[in-house]
């Protein structure tokens, strides 16, 4: 009887190796590394061992290559809880496996092409901002070249899904060409028959470059429409939790007042961030007083978060006041945070973990629309923490004529990890999607000014009480990103399911003629 061999293979082992090697490289690219420029290469291995890959296999190396990406650059969540750590980044480690079934279905096919692995790549990154519990659309590929100048101007184009699929297929192409110099110098006499891969792969490359500079060349460039003093406050410096006391005795509130006090003159917009007060304005007539003598003592637009609403129908709510210090319009964060801001599948994880019921004790309700505000005769939009990585919600307020957007936000929970650097990328390119400037307003850092190209004009540190302000130029302008919308993802679709579709059919073709053949030599 033979025995059972129970050590793996080695060569398995080198391709996961590889696999792995890739999701590190790839995370480098993001804070708190922040070497964009590595993404331009980190996934050649992958793309490497999955070019004759079986789909399983394919996939195990794409989940392993997303289980060391994940692990990097999402372990910010610690912050929530240790047994977050393993349960995000395995969830969210999936979407590439599943990336690696489809890449190894298409090898199978014989249908796999650069252009195919990224089409692919772009349809699973749109899956994984939009499923489960509404998806996490966090640190996609495209994201990893916020401060390149030339991917912000992609981006005006066909948004951070087009930066992701340029850079993927250039992956892809570095990829081929390296397999086609290895054929070529295997050839021997015959390598004249190996050129044409190898041309292929160059010319692919070219292609990336190419069209990376007719974007910058023909850059959207949106249209002035006057200049905004702003202010924004930013008042915890506790880098921990607040003792109940603290909350009980307003905290937040009276730290963020405190910094408010330093204003000086008049300003056209100032903003509290996400979570600065413990109590509803429109439920407590004396923080509402202090917020209205705040607005016309510097004949100023004031714009502030609290939780609204009874206390089984509340929300996550930006109120905003005129310079008058009336309230006159309200936006209802629309993208809640699951295990954050409600707990879903009916609520029962609360029964099974009691530190959750304790953290989130009553769902939030999740507004319905867009909103936008007067300030002067200027346009802003607000958008609520996270929502600022769900491009289409910053779309929708730009096309209802939001001249500039607000991100309020709180992160405090995560405190100094690379979080918040990470959500300040994300806010730079909705600035150059869009072509509109962002303030991003946190209320323990990072606090950052954004320019309507996406570059970062000014930053705040961490757990530091002070107020950024400053003028900044209102836009208006359509982006063809802003335009088109999804146009990326669906050409993505199209290019797999053709792809899907004519690789079947020439299969069951080749099938049929086969078994023709076999029966007529029979004959």
């Amino acid at each position: 009887m033979p025995r059972l061999r129970l050590r793996p293979d080695r060569h398995a082992l080198v391709r996961g190796a590889a696999a792995i090697v890739s999701g590190l490289a790839l995370s480098l690219a993001y804070a708190p590394f922040d070497l964009g420029p590595v993404a331009l290469v980190a996934l050649v291995p992958l793309l490497w061992v999955w070019r004759d890959a079986r789909w399983w296999e394919a996939a195990v190396l794409g989940y392993l290559a997303g289980l060391a990406f994940f692990a990097v650059t999402l372990f910010w969540i610690v912050n929530i809880g240790v047994v977050a750590v393993p349960a995000l980044v395995a969830g969210e480690a999936l979407y590439w496996g599943v990336t690696g079934a489809v890449v190894g279905l298409m090898t199978r096919l014989r249908v796999r092409s650069p252009w195919t692995i990224a089409a692919a790549w772009v349809m699973l990154e749109a899956a994984r901002g939009s499923f489960p519990l509404g998806g996490l659309a966090w640190n996609e590929v495209g994201m990893s070249l916020h401060d390149v100048s030339a991917a912000r101007a992609v981006a005006t184009v066909g948004g951070v899904p087009l930066i992701s699929f340029l850079v993927v297929l250039l992956n892809g192409f570095l990829a081929d060409g390296l397999a086609a110099g290895r054929l070529l110098r295997a050839a021997g006499p015959q390598w004249q028959t190996r050129l044409r891969p190898l041309a292929a792969a160059s010319l692919g490359v070219l292609f990336v470059g190419g069209a990376t500079a007719v974007a910058v060349a023909t850059r959207f460039r949106p249209i002035p429409t006057g200049e905004l003093r702003y202010a924004l406050i930013q008042g915890n410096d506790q880098d921990r939790r607040l003792t109940p006391e603290e909350i009980a005795g307003g905290y937040l509130t009276e730290r963020h007042f405190a910094v408010a006090d330093q204003l000086q003159g008049d300003y056209d917009l100032i903003v509290f961030p996400e979570s600065a007060f413990e109590t509803d304005p429109e439920t407590d007539p004396a923080l509402a007083a202090r917020i209205s003598e705040l607005a016309v003592r510097h004949d100023s637009s004031v714009l502030v978060n609290a939780i609204t609403g009874p206390l089984d129908e509340q929300r996550n709510t930006n109120l905003f006041y005129d310079p008058d210090g009336q309230l006159v319009g309200t936006y209802s964060k629309q993208h809640l945070v699951p295990f954050g801001e409600f707990v879903p599948l009916g609520g029962w994880p609360r029964t099974v973990f009691p530190a959750l019921a304790a953290q989130v004790p009553t769902d939030l309700i999740p507004g319905e629309v867009s909103a936008v505000f007067p300030v002067g005769d200027r346009q802003i939009a607000t958008v609520i923490c996270f929502e600022s990585a769900f491009a289409p919600l910053v779309y929708d307020s730009v096309r209802d004529g939001a001249e500039l957007i607000v991100v309020s936000t709180n992160n405090r929970s995560y405190r100094r990890s690379a979080l918040s650097a990470q959500h300040l990328a994300t806010s730079q390119m909705r600035a150059a999607e869009t072509g509109r400037p962002v303030l991003h307003s946190s209320v323990s850092g990072i606090t950052g000014v954004i320019d309507a190209s996406g570059t970062v004009l000014q930053t705040n540190p961490f757990f530091e009480n002070a107020v950024i302000e400053g003028t900044i130029t209102t836009m208006t302008g359509e982006t063809l990103a802003v335009r088109w919308g999804q146009w990326v993802m669906q050409l993505s679709a199209v290019i797999v399911g053709i792809a899907l579709v004519t690789g079947g059919v020439r299969r069951r073709l080749t099938s049929r003629n086969t078994a023709a053949s076999s029966s007529g030599a029979g004959e």
